[in-house]
């Protein structure tokens, strides 16, 4: 696509959300950038000028999401490309983590890219086109131990995601699920952790067992930019997406699995269904 689109983009302090913003910058187009302390964008700010908007920004804060994305659509335009990258992974057993820290995950991970979904909606259905691009997880799609409530955010975010894929299709609006698998981009050093009880020890060593065993090579960061761009591009972009290698195999395998065990019990499920009386 050849004309310029106004994206609007969160978390683009770090990681990917800082190398997509760039990569968007870099080709013309211009962006809606937000972070908790916009001053961190002072750098792209000052390379691009008036085609990045840089933004602070709690996700969490519907009230806020819903002025910043007013804001945006006031200085550069009808948004046309969303981008929900804000987010963090919290580290713990199911029974580790504290409750505010539950929270705070499903209020980053989910809730904010709730927020700020609800609020492109409007001027995307007035103009019957909009892209939006919801950064989830290979942790979406599978669920490791250890990590019980980051994955649930994201498992939240794929059956919002889809939903709202049928029911935003008819006015123009493409919803796509990317599922990065194994990049270094410092998420886990910047997030929080529980406190370890050593009741879980085996839990993380299996979840560190298992990353080590998976295959999985981690990827280039940078080189996702042109993988973003190329979804955002497409005619058709794909409900969901992978980003990096390894990841269908170990799906074949968690799927396959997950078939198996729902037919050995098909007859529990039989049993449950009962023989109602049809009239």
């Amino acid at each position: 696509m050849s004309a310029t689109r106004t994206w609007f983009i969160t978390g683009a302090s770090r990681g990917f959300g800082a190398l997509w913003t760039e990569a968007v910058l870099e080709r013309g187009d211009q962006v809606a950038a937000t972070a908790r302390d916009a001053a961190v964008l002072k750098p792209l700010a000052d390379r691009f000028g008036s085609r990045l908007l840089p933004l602070a920004l709690d996700v969490t804060d519907r009230t806020a999401v819903d002025t910043a994305v007013h804001s945006a659509e006031q200085q550069l335009g009808g948004i046309d490309v969303l981008v929900n990258n804000a987010g963090h992974m919290l580290v713990g057993a199911v029974e580790e983590v504290s409750a505010e820290q539950a929270r705070a995950q499903m209020d980053v991970n989910y809730f904010g890219s709730l927020w700020t979904t609800r609020a492109v909606l409007p001027g995307m259905r007035e103009r019957r086109s909009g892209r939006i691009l919801q950064v989830s997880s290979f942790g979406g799609l599978v669920a490791y131990p250890a990590l019980g409530i980051y994955q649930a955010s994201k498992w939240a975010l794929e059956a919002m995601s889809q939903s709202l894929a049928a029911e935003v299709g008819a006015y123009g609006i493409h919803v796509t699920l990317i599922e990065p698998i194994m990049f270094p981009t410092g998420l886990a050093e910047g997030s929080p952790r529980s406190q370890p009880d050593p009741a879980y020890d085996h839990a993380r060593q299996a979840l560190y067992t298992g990353a080590s065993e998976s295959g999985f090579v981690p990827g280039d960061p940078a080189a996702t930019s042109a993988a973003l761009l190329a979804v955002a591009d497409a005619p058709n972009p794909p409900p969901r997406v992978l980003f990096g290698t390894g990841g269908l195999d170990a799906l074949r395998t968690e799927y396959a699995g997950r078939l198996a065990g729902l037919e050995e019990w098909d007859h529990i499920s039989r049993l449950a269904q009962g023989n109602p009386v049809r009239k």
